[in-house]
C-alpha cells in the first residue's frame, strides 16, 4: 500500500472530524478518496476550485429574484398611455394563449398608475414604490419575450434556456464555469419556500457534474435539515464512520470512475464545510435594528421574502456564486387570470426587501461586482376575451426584466413595446440573449461554455443567443 503524503492518519481525521460534529456524509466522500489513493489512483479534479473566466469580468456572483406565475409588464415597469386611453376597444389578434387563429380581443386599461421616479425619469408603476425609489440603479429591460405560453415551458427555459428537456440551469453553468469562493458553503443555492412550475429542475445540473445543481434552502426556524450531528455521541459517531470507511473502500473499487459517486462524494464534503459555516450565514440575528428595517424584516423573523433578500446578501458576502430567490410557488403566484388584484400583496411581500438588497449591497460596495437580476417567465396579455375581464392571460410576446450592479448600465431603459404592450417594437431581448449577456458580465463567452453530453457540446444558450451590448456599462 503506497504512503498517502499526508500527516494525518485516517484514524486521526476521523477522530477529528468527530469531535467537530461531522455527520458521516462527508466523512464517507473523504474516506472514498483515501481508498482510491491507497489503491494507486488518482484523484479527480477539484470540479468547484474557482476557475479564470474567459476574459475580465465586471460581476463576481449573481443574485437572481424569480417572480413565479408571470409578472404583469404593463401594470408594472413598462408603462403604456395608449392602454389607459383605449381601454374596452377592440383588437384583432391572430395568437390566443398558444393557438392560432384570427380572435377579436378587448384592450384592458392598468391598474396602477405610473410615474417618473429618480434623475433617470424611469416610469415604473405605483404597484413598486420602494423599487421605484431604486431606479437610478436599475437596467430596466422592456423588450423581453420568450418561446412559449405555458407555466412549464416558460419557466424551464428560463432557467434553463429549453423549452422541451431538462437542461442545466444558469446557476448551474455557472458554478461549472467558475466553480466557488467559498467550499464551505454550495456555489449554487437556491432559496425558495415552494418550488416553481418547473419544479427542482429549474435549479438542476441535468448533465453536469452533481455538486453544480442548486441546493435549496427554505425559509423557516430551520432552513437547512440535520445540519447537526445527529448521534449521540462523538464515540459513537467514530464507530460509524469506521463503518463507513469500510463500505467506500468496497464501493470505490467496485465502481471505479462513477460521476454520480462523485458527485455525491462532493456534495459530502460540502455539507461537511455547511455545518461549521453556514449557521453563521443564516444567522440574521447579528444584523442592526437598522439594516432589519431596511429590509422590512421583523427581528427573530425567519420566513418571508425580506428575510430571502437579506440571506442573500449574506451569502454574497460569503462567497456564494449564484442565490436565486423564488418569491412564491405554483399556487398563490403572480398568475392573475381572475384578477389584478391579486398582483398587490405579492408585490407587497417583494418590494421593500428588493429595494432594501439593492440599497444594503450598494452601501457595502457589494453592488458593483454583484449582478441582480429580476425577471419572471413571461408578462399578461393586454387585452382579455371579456371587456369585463379583471385578471390577464399569460402573454410570452413581450414581457419586462430588470438588472442592478455587476457592470450593467444604471438608469437606463433598453428596448420597448408597441403602443399596447402587445408586441415588441424595438430591440428586442429573447431569453437566450439575457442568459448570454448575464453569462458576459461574469466574463464568460457563452460560446465557449460547453460541456460534452450525447456526443455533442451542450452550452446554456443552445446554437442562440446574442450578448446585448446596449446593456453593458
Amino acid at each position: 500500500m503506497a504512503d498517502r503524503p499526508t500527516d494525518v492518519t485516517r484514524r486521526d481525521l476521523i477522530r477529528s472530524a468527530a469531535g467537530l460534529g461531522c455527520g458521516s456524509l462527508w466523512l464517507s466522500g473523504i474516506l472514498a478518496d483515501l481508498s482510491a489513493a491507497d489503491a494507486g489512483s488518482s484523484a479527480p479534479a477539484d470540479p468547484l476550485a474557482p476557475r479564470v473566466p474567459h476574459f475580465p469580468a465586471r460581476a463576481k456572483r449573481v443574485i437572481m429574484l424569480y417572480m413565479t406565475g408571470g409578472v404583469s409588464h404593463v401594470d408594472s415597469f413598462d408603462p403604456k398611455p395608449n392602454l389607459f386611453a383605449d381601454h374596452g376597444k377592440t383588437i384583432a389578434i391572430d395568437e390566443w394563449q398558444g393557438k392560432r387563429g384570427k380572435y377579436t380581443r378587448y384592450l384592458k386599461r392598468p391598474d396602477w398608475s405610473f410615474a417618473k421616479h429618480g434623475e433617470s425619469g424611469i416610469e415604473v408603476s405605483s404597484l413598486f414604490p420602494e423599487i421605484a425609489g431604486c431606479v437610478d440603479d436599475l437596467c430596466v429591460i422592456r423588450s423581453m419575450k420568450s418561446d412559449h405560453t405555458n407555466h412549464y415551458e416558460a419557466t424551464l427555459q428560463a432557467h434553463t434556456g429549453s423549452i422541451t428537456f431538462a437542461r442545466p440551469s444558469v446557476g448551474a453553468w455557472v458554478s461549472y464555469g467558475l466553480g466557488t469562493f467559498n467550499r464551505n458553503l454550495p456555489s449554487f443555492v437556491v432559496i425558495a419556500p415552494q418550488t416553481p412550475y418547473a419544479g427542482e429542475q429549474a435549479w438542476g445540473a441535468d448533465f453536469l457534474p452533481g455538486c453544480h445543481q442548486g441546493t435549496r434552502v427554505t425559509p423557516g426556524p430551520e432552513p437547512i435539515a440535520d445540519l447537526h450531528r445527529r448521534l449521540r455521541s462523538a464515540s459513537l459517531q467514530e464507530r460509524e464512520i469506521a463503518r463507513i470507511q469500510d463500505l467506500n473502500r468496497d464501493h470505490s473499487a467496485a465502481r471505479g470512475d462513477d460521476p454520480r459517486l462523485a458527485a455525491r462524494i462532493q456534495s459530502f464534503e460540502t455539507a461537511f464545510g455547511m455545518q461549521h459555516e453556514a449557521p453563521d450565514a443564516f444567522d440574521v440575528s447579528q444584523e442592526s435594528d437598522a439594516t432589519l428595517k431596511l429590509y422590512g424584516l421583523e427581528r427573530g423573523s425567519t420566513q418571508g421574502f425580506a428575510w430571502q433578500c437579506l440571506v442573500a446578501r449574506r451569502l454574497s458576502e460569503r462567497g456564494v456564486r449564484f442565490i436565486e430567490l423564488v418569491d412564491s410557488g405554483a399556487s398563490n403566484n403572480w398568475d392573475a387570470h381572475g384578477d389584478m388584484q391579486t398582483h398587490v400583496p405579492l408585490a407587497r411581500n417583494v418590494d421593500r426587501p428588493i429595494a432594501g438588497l439593492i440599497r444594503d449591497l450598494k452601501s457595502r460596495g457589494l453592488l458593483e461586482d454583484t449582478l441582480v437580476v429580476w425577471t419572471t417567465e413571461f408578462g399578461r396579455t393586454p387585452y382579455h376575451e371579456s371587456a369585463a375581464a379583471k385578471g390577464r392571460e399569460h402573454h410570452h410576446w413581450a414581457f419586462s426584466t430588470w438588472m442592478a450592479g455587476g457592470g450593467v448600465k444604471a438608469g437606463h431603459v433598453h428596448g420597448a413595446t408597441d403602443e399596447h404592450g402587445i408586441h415588441v417594437a424595438r430591440d428586442g431581448v429573447h431569453v437566450h440573449d439575457l442568459h448570454a449577456t448575464i453569462l458576459h458580465l461574469l466574463g464568460l463567452d457563452h460560446t465557449r461554455l460547453t460541456f460534452r453530453h450525447a456526443g455533442r457540446d451542450f452550452r446554456l444558450t443552445d446554437v442562440k443567443g446574442t450578448v446585448v451590448q446596449d446593456l453593458l456599462a
